[in-house]
């Protein structure tokens, strides 16, 4: 039998996670390689996921700590929505996907991972993705490094917060 090492799952399956809410960081410097943050908001934050399922997977979150829809004000609401739409833009351009999965998990028992805060999945797809490796080797090929993906995307995020700020928006 042949043996497909992926030892970065490791940090994953144990859950070495840093403490505290990866949505609710104490302090916002961007560009942050480190924690994969790539654009914040008055109402949303967007990180990439440091276990992906495929590359440029984004989390979309509000920056208020709360667990469901019903618990967001509708400013909140359309923050969510419109940030997804732009996550959906620059990946468009960035990475060329031929389509998306996009969703939410709330609860545990929905395969939330982070369940007490609110988060939208993008995941880029791409023609074949989903290929032997997956199926047989219960591995995925994520093509890209994430810091390099990181590099990629965030000069696109940047340009929409420097129009944000000049509008008052943020």
């Amino acid at each position: 039998m042949k043996v497909l090492w992926a030892p970065w799952r490791m940090e994953y399956i144990l859950g070495k996670r840093e403490p505290g809410c990866p949505f609710c960081p104490p302090e916002i410097n961007l560009p942050d390689e480190k924690r994969l943050i790539l654009y914040v908001d008055d109402y949303t934050i967007v990180i990439m996921n440091k276990f992906p399922y495929n590359s440029g997977h984004l989390l979309v979150s509000p920056r208020r700590h709360v667990p469901e829809l019903d618990d967001l004000s509708h400013e909140e609401l359309l923050g969510l929505q419109l940030t997804t739409r732009l996550c959906l833009g620059i990946l468009r351009q960035v990475l060329r996907p031929d389509g998306f999965n996009i969703g939410l998990n709330l609860g545990k028992v929905a395969g939330a991972g982070i369940p007490e805060h609110l988060h939208v999945q993008i995941v880029p797809r791409w023609e074949g993705d989903v290929n032997f490796m997956t199926v047989f080797g219960e591995v995925r090929v994520i093509s890209e490094h994430l810091i390099s993906t990181y590099r990629r995307l965030f000069p696109h995020f940047e340009v929409h917060m420097s129009k944000s700020k000049a509008s008052g928006d943020v």
